[in-house]
């Protein structure tokens, strides 16, 4: 008998940023703006913090759920953020958000339950249910005059009492979009009413450019005991990607439960990096900010320069580090972004990395450098004009 793996691992798709990333890999001058993360390093104070902890032997096997240093920190900055007490028996601290994303998913969700999922998002929210023998359904994402936009009749509707879970990632990764702050109770009653898991990926909450400190979360409307689970990362708004730290925001029913489960993936986070998470939540916040300013400054940058160009629509994200736009006629944004490396050296994400209600668009991390910025829509403009 052929040694395979289970069909639905076998079904899941390759990411095609990685197929596209590979194909600029070794070639000489190409600007890379395809993943999802900062050009500029982890801040020195962290790297300091973590360094400082490994060479005082922070080595070993810390609890399942975090150590009680960082849960504690994680408390404190909850309740700071959303105005309302968060104890740490609700919080567990992860080897990254997908992680997170993971065992919130292995919490909830069981074979042939179906999960309702808003896209174009990033790959791994709709393909961990999948992985689960979950059935998923997407609501599309609208763009119109110049933003996105969701139809909460449709997502409604499609919250349905059969419904196990909704998977709301809001900033949105490829798009920008972010959920209306009037929209959560209305999602929230329903999910109450039907009895559905709310897993709410907040990665990119801080990185929001609507004013205030964070993008509209469901946590300050929540009570404990709701079907509620945040999920969330060090990696964006403390330019942490390579770290592999998250943390989850659960009711205290399943803590005990949530701690059996990281026991059987990955036991703990390290305790060096667990330690120097929590400096980052605790003299971090200017510098979050700081990375907010920066952020508003390249999405204009890149939006205007994105607008200018012949053919090209470019809504305008609300919050995170992408402009996701599309050239009139392209229907195949793989192929398009290997001409675009092949042609004038740029690299961007395909669209259709992110679902087929992705397709025929590119996303652009703008998360860089003005001049590198600059540098990349001249290379756009170039390509344009051949």
């Amino acid at each position: 008998m052929d040694a395979t793996a289970r069909p639905e691992v076998v079904a899941l798709r390759s990411s095609k940023i990685r197929e596209v990333a590979n194909a600029g890999f070794g070639r000489e001058g190409v600007l890379p703006f395809w993943f999802g993360e900062s050009d500029q390093p982890t801040p020195a104070f962290i790297r300091d913090a973590a360094a400082k902890a490994l060479g005082e032997g922070r080595t070993y096997y810390t609890h399942n759920l975090g150590t009680a240093e960082l849960r504690g920190a994680l408390a404190d900055y909850l309740q700071d953020l959303h105005a309302r007490p968060f104890g740490t028996e609700r919080i567990a601290v992860t080897s990254s958000g997908v992680s997170a994303i993971m065992l919130a998913a292995q919490l909830v969700v069981s074979p042939g339950d179906r999960v309702v999922v808003v896209g174009p998002v990033w790959p791994n929210v709709p393909e961990i249910p999948r992985i689960l023998s979950g059935h998923v359904e997407i609501v599309p994402l609208e763009a119109a005059q110049g933003r996105w936009r969701l139809d909460l009749d449709r997502l409604m509707e499609a919250l349905t009492p059969d419904t196990r879970a909704l998977i709301l990632n809001s900033p949105n990764n490829p798009t920008g979009w972010t959920l209306a702050a009037e929209d959560r109770a209305a999602i929230l009653e329903r999910c109450r009413r039907l009895g559905i898991w709310l897993i709410c990926d907040d990665v990119y909450e801080r990185l929001s450019f609507g004013g205030g400190r964070s993008a509209p979360s469901f946590l300050p409307l929540a009570e404990p005991e709701d079907r509620l689970i945040g999920v969330n990362s060090f990696s964006k708004a403390w330019r942490m990607t390579g770290w592999r730290l998250g943390w989850m925001v659960v009711p205290p029913t399943l803590t005990d439960r949530l701690g059996v489960l990281l026991e059987y993936n990955t036991s703990c986070a390290p305790d060096f990096l667990q330690t120097a998470a929590a400096t980052a939540l605790r003299e971090g916040e200017a510098h979050v900010e700081a990375l907010r300013a920066e952020l508003l400054a390249a999405r204009d940058q890149v939006l205007g320069g994105l607008r200018a160009l012949p053919g090209i629509e470019a809504p305008e994200p609300d919050g995170g580090m992408y402009a996701f736009f599309r050239l009139a006629g392209c229907t195949d944004s793989v192929a398009l972004a290997k001409d675009m490396i092949e042609k004038v050296g740029l690299g961007l994400a395909p669209g259709a990395a992110f679902g087929a209600e992705g397709e025929g668009w590119l996303r652009w991390c703008f998360a860089a450098a003005p001049e590198k910025n600059a540098a990349g829509l001249e290379r756009l403009a170039r390509y344009l004009a051949r």
